[in-house]
């Protein structure tokens, strides 16, 4: 599969560098080229082969085609940032590649371009603040920035997914000081920001994941209302389940409903009677998960398998008294 690739791109560049074009022509050609490789991969080699061939139209670029040069690069951090690793070198590549692009963007470039490179960044940030690389609130101004231009009114979609965004950023945020409280408040408000500006019909996919996090958000809210938080949460995961089904989106339908299922674990029967019991939801808990554990199974998720299982056992030990067999996981779907 490498040597494909490999052959494949070697191939492209010879065509591409003997080409009768300018050499700032050979570089677009050589962008579109990677832009193509990465967009579909069909193995990490193509992803590696895109940013070496990013890397050979930078090389390329005339001196005097700063903006030419900007552009390749941000498109090349995107690349770099998607590398599938355990360690944060390549995002520390996609950091350096972008902050070099948005020195020139900055100065020459179009504002929807300088935007989503601000918006590439925040993500790269948020990813590396998870090996503390990078403060998250690095993160946050990034997005912020890119709002000033992915307004609600004239890029709805962009303006969705980093409401999205700025949420998570705000929830990745330990909830250690007296400020917890008005991140979480401000993850759900983001969330529900964006769900004023999409709809399911128009824009399923950003509707689903705006519905599930913010079931997320609520439901994990340090609130002095809980139970009601988590009887909207239900509702929000209902709505994302109008779009992620078994069928036609497994990995996002089992994410979703692994999430409702530890919400009704956590949510009496009764919402009137916080302290009365939960037995029915508890059953309701078990049948999510053995559904979600049978999805993640089948896709070759090992780890989400895992997972879930671990939280299957605690609540078949909680309302059965031992972990049952799980004689329906397999009928499922």
């Amino acid at each position: 599969m490498a040597d494909r690739s490999q052959e494949e791109a070697t191939a492209a560049r010879e065509a591409v560098l003997t080409a009768t074009a300018s050499e700032a022509e050979k570089a677009e050609m050589l962008m579109e080229i990677a832009m193509g490789m990465q967009q579909k991969p069909k193995s990490l080699d193509d992803l590696m082969e895109a940013i070496t061939l990013y890397q050979d139209a930078v090389e390329l670029c005339p001196s005097t085609d700063s903006l030419l040069s900007a552009r390749i690069m941000a498109r090349m951090a995107t690349a770099q940032m998607s590398v599938p690793a355990d360690t944060p070198e390549h995002l520390d590549a996609a950091r350096n590649s972008m902050h070099a692009a948005l020195e020139v963007l900055r100065l020459e470039g179009k504002p929807e371009e300088i935007a989503e490179a601000e918006m590439n960044l925040g993500l790269i940030l948020q990813n590396l603040a998870a090996y503390n690389r990078a403060p998250i609130t690095d993160s946050i101004s990034a997005y912020q920035r890119s709002l000033r231009t992915f307004n609600a009114a004239k890029h709805p979609a962009e303006f969705a997914i980093l409401q999205n965004n700025l949420a998570t950023a705000f929830m990745s945020i330990p909830f250690t000081d007296e400020r917890s409280k008005m991140r979480e408040a401000l993850a759900v408000q983001a969330f529900e920001e964006g769900l004023k500006v999409v709809n399911i019909v128009d824009n399923p996919s950003e509707y689903a994941m705006l519905q599930n996090n913010l079931g997320n958000a609520l439901q994990y809210a340090s609130s002095s209302h809980r139970v009601e938080n988590g009887f909207r949460a239900l509702e929000a995961y209902e709505e994302a389940l109008r779009v992620r089904t078994s069928t036609d989106t497994p990995a996002e339908y089992a994410n979703t409903i692994s999430n409702k299922a530890n919400c009704h674990s956590n949510l009496p029967d009764d919402p009137a009677d916080p302290d009365g019991g939960n037995p029915e939801n508890l059953q309701q808990a078990i049948r999510l998960y053995r559904e979600a554990r049978s999805i993640f199974s089948k896709i070759g998720d090992i780890q989400k398998v895992e997972a879930v299982s671990g939280a299957l056992t605690e609540l078949e030990t909680e309302a059965f008294g031992s972990a049952q067999p799980l004689r329906d996981v397999n009928t499922l779907n």
